[in-house]
């Protein structure tokens, strides 16, 4: 979701002086006026370009196409993939608790694609009121950070299992269930700014009323920037380094392991880990946040905005998180592609089980006798 237009928030006149001297396509200055046809009482004007954005292809046609493959993968697989850890995975090791979560917010956000498209292909006209476009804006940016905290959890948890693979997993679970409740709390808690703020505005020479896309230049210059420099550094960048060194000291511990059979596998699981979150973020995180903080900072310094193309478009495409992390499960967990091959295949948990048991035994019949006289729970998963 964009927001990019400045809109002063009184009802002094704007000289036409000022706004010719901005430079075309870089600043998004309106005036507030009096529109006896809008209930509010309140509608504002954007200049030119910013009614040419509002009314072209890239918001009208490629954001919504962009959001409709997202929704149509996106649905389906995450539900899938709740499914599968809730009712065919028996063990709750953490990396199951942190990926069904995961899953979990992932689905929150997709379901309300279809107000969210509705929107762009009506010309970006919000015909829902404005709690809903509220409730859209807090899922939206809440997702994106949502996604990198449960991501980074992941992360450290493939290199703790690495570096202490036989601990007690019941102990480990209980203590990812506490940070994924703690993830959820610093969500909510962080979103809230975005509730108390009004996030649709009348632009009466269009007859639209936009969500999210134009709010009042002070909110944008001040309140706003400070905010996603917060959410910027504090849950984008610090993750993305903790991420960072939890690789690198994973890949660290399994080369100066034994060059043996399973260190071989863990070193492969390992490397796949790696590429998928490291894709991640160079497709769906980074280009956000960076753009999202560099767009911020030219409206406040120069009450300029000419990367506003960048800006929406990396939004849009941080989305595609949503759809890309069911196949991450499956990429990296073994368990979870035999689970989810089983369960398309309409076979039982119960057979399910047998047929894996009985694999694991045939494949590696000494560890199999080793794990299965091991009943305090110390053994841990195969992500």
């Amino acid at each position: 979701m964009a927001r990019a237009f400045l809109i002063p928030d009184r009802g002094d006149p704007i000289p036409m002086e000022d706004i010719e001297s901005s430079p075309k396509g870089r600043s998004f200055v309106g005036q507030k006026v009096t529109n006896a046809n809008n209930a509010s009482g309140e509608s504002y004007k954007v200049d030119d370009f910013a009614a040419e954005v509002l009314t072209g292809k890239l918001t009208t046609v490629f954001l919504p196409i962009v959001y409709v493959i997202v929704f149509i993968i996106g649905l389906p697989s995450n539900a899938m993939a709740i499914w599968v850890f809730f009712f065919r995975t028996k063990k709750k090791h953490p990396a199951v608790i942190y990926m069904v979560n995961l899953a979990f917010a992932d689905l929150l956000f997709v379901v309300w694609f279809p107000l969210k498209i509705a929107y762009h292909v009506n010309g970006n006209n919000w015909l829902f009121g404005e709690g809903l476009c509220k409730v859209l804006v807090g899922f939206f940016y809440g997702n994106m950070y949502c996604s990198i905290l449960f991501m980074t959890c992941l992360s450290v948890q493939r290199y703790w299992v690495v570096v202490n693979p036989i601990v007690n997993s019941r102990k480990k679970s209980e203590i990812a269930l506490g940070i994924s409740l703690a993830i959820w709390i610093l969500i909510l808690l962080g979103t809230i700014p975005l509730y108390l703020v009004n996030q649709t505005v009348y632009i009466s020479a269009l007859n639209i009323t936009t969500c999210h896309d134009v709010l009042p230049e002070n909110v944008l210059a001040k309140d706003m920037f400070n905010y996603f420099l917060s959410l910027a550094i504090g849950l984008f960048l610090i993750p993305a380094l903790v991420t960072a060194v939890a690789y690198i000291l994973m890949i660290k511990t399994l080369n100066a392991s034994s060059s043996d059979i399973n260190t071989g596998k863990k070193r492969k699981r390992a490397i796949k880990l790696i590429i998928a979150v490291l894709s991640m973020y160079l497709i769906c995180f980074t280009p956000s946040n960076v753009f999202l903080i560099v767009h911020y900072l030219l409206i406040k310094k120069y009450n300029q905005s000419h990367l506003y193309g960048s800006y929406i478009t990396a939004l849009c495409l941080s989305t595609l998180n949503s759809c890309i992390d069911p196949f991450i499960y499956y990429y990296i967990s073994k368990d979870f592609r035999g689970n989810l091959r089983y369960a398309l295949l309409c076979r039982s948990v119960r057979t399910t089980r047998r047929m894996q048991v009985s694999l694991s035994s045939n494949r590696y019949p000494k560890k199999s006798i080793s794990y299965s006289s091991n009943s305090n729970g110390t053994t841990e998963s195969t992500y």
